[in-house]
């Protein structure tokens, strides 16, 4: 079986753009600080509490970035994120790209740091069906932890396996930790802090199929 796991939120999902327009909501004006200073707790949420519903994450650093950012934040408003994030835009290559891939023969998975409630949301949106999906829930822990990589292993057992995802942090650095075939898809330009560890890399999905197929 082969099969090209992804990351959703950054790699098919616009989540800068999602969190930034939730938190306008919220404090219009204020979405990309909230941003920046969402970026600046999440993980530590998800590492204090691995077990934690990823509702709860969204919520719990909304309220970390506003405290941070000195923004008043309701406690009904902390659910801002959790309810918009069905609706989060998939970037415009995302469909043509996938459909390359299956009718090349590969399978498709996701491999995501979300609940089972939240992502059955956003796959309705999703321009191609997913053959699995491992989320935090199913792993019991949040990435950049090596669980939802053993998950979908033990799973699925792959006989040729390539990880394509946007985070060098969550992403890249596991699967390379694995052994994993990865590209890394590098939306905002950013420098690796090892370029050793990355195989390939594309500014965005397009001739995702020749990186994959090409060894």
């Amino acid at each position: 079986m082969r099969w090209v796991t992804f990351d959703c939120f950054g790699t098919l999902v616009d989540w800068r753009h999602g969190l930034r327009t939730s938190a306008e909501l919220i404090a219009p004006g204020q979405g990309e600080r909230l941003l920046e200073a969402y970026n600046r707790h999440e993980h530590a949420v998800q590492a204090e509490s691995p077990r934690l519903r990823y509702r709860h994450v969204l919520a719990e650093t909304l309220r970390r970035a506003c405290a941070e950012e000195k923004i008043e934040l309701s406690d009904d408003d902390a659910t801002v994120a959790a309810a918009t994030l069905p609706y989060w835009p998939v970037f415009p290559e995302v469909g043509a790209e996938l459909s390359a891939l299956r009718a090349a023969g590969w399978n498709l998975a996701l491999l995501t740091n979300c609940d089972r409630d939240l992502i059955a949301g956003t796959l309705r949106r999703l321009p191609v069906p997913f053959d699995a999906v491992v989320t935090a829930e199913d792993a019991g822990d949040y990435k950049p932890s090596q669980a939802h990589f053993a998950t979908f292993r033990r799973a699925h057992e792959p006989s040729d396996w390539v990880h394509v995802a946007q985070s060098y942090f969550h992403d890249m650095v596991p699967a390379h930790r694995l052994g994993i075939r990865r590209v890394w898809i590098n939306r905002l330009g950013e420098r690796a802090p090892d370029d050793s560890i990355i195989q390939r890399a594309l500014p965005d999905l397009h001739g995702l199929l020749t990186a994959v197929q090409s060894g």
